[in-house]
């Protein structure tokens, strides 16, 4: 028995209506940046196309949603920064994710607090919760202190603040 498959219909080439839709139906489903919503609106518009020598610029319907109020990179940085680093992970981390998102550097900078009083409690944080060196709950012998101090590396943490934590030094 043969199963027919339904294929989508041939969606309408966009215009500049259609992509500022397209983006208000974006940032009203998701927190996002101005970056994330340009990438998201290019792809649409190379998967649907555009009416012909009418081809709508996703910088612009962007724009449109940060004059709105709908897109705040500042904001987005601010929130994203302070919940990866109360989950434990490091500045290296948290810049890496804003940068991926299109956040730009200046307002990563703002975003990410400079003491390392709170470098040191994400650090903790991260260890306790992956159950890492003091927080084990079997004694831990060198190669998996190696194995923890790569993982905490990869989290984005320091060298050195990694190796204390895990040591379970308190300076």
């Amino acid at each position: 028995m043969m199963v027919q498959r339904h294929h989508r219909t041939a969606m309408k080439p966009l215009d500049a209506a259609g992509l500022n839709a397209l983006a208000l139906t974006y940032v009203g489903r998701y927190a996002t940046t101005r970056g994330k919503l340009v990438r998201y609106l290019a792809r649409k518009l190379r998967e649907r196309g555009a009416e012909e020598g009418n081809a709508p610029d996703p910088e612009d319907a962007a724009n449109l949603m940060v004059a709105y109020g709908y897109v705040n990179d500042a904001d987005f940085a601010q929130n994203r920064a302070d919940a990866l680093l109360a989950r434990g992970y490091g500045e290296r981390r948290v810049r890496g994710v804003l940068g991926q998102a299109g956040i730009e550097r200046d307002i990563v900078d703002q975003a990410l607090p400079h003491d390392a009083e709170r470098a040191r409690q994400a650090a903790e944080t991260y260890a306790r919760r992956r159950k890492f060196g003091p927080y084990a709950n079997n004694p831990v012998d060198q190669l998996l202190l190696r194995k923890q101090l790569a993982a905490m590396i990869r989290a984005g943490h320091d060298f050195a603040l990694a190796r204390v934590i895990l040591k379970g030094e308190h300076p």
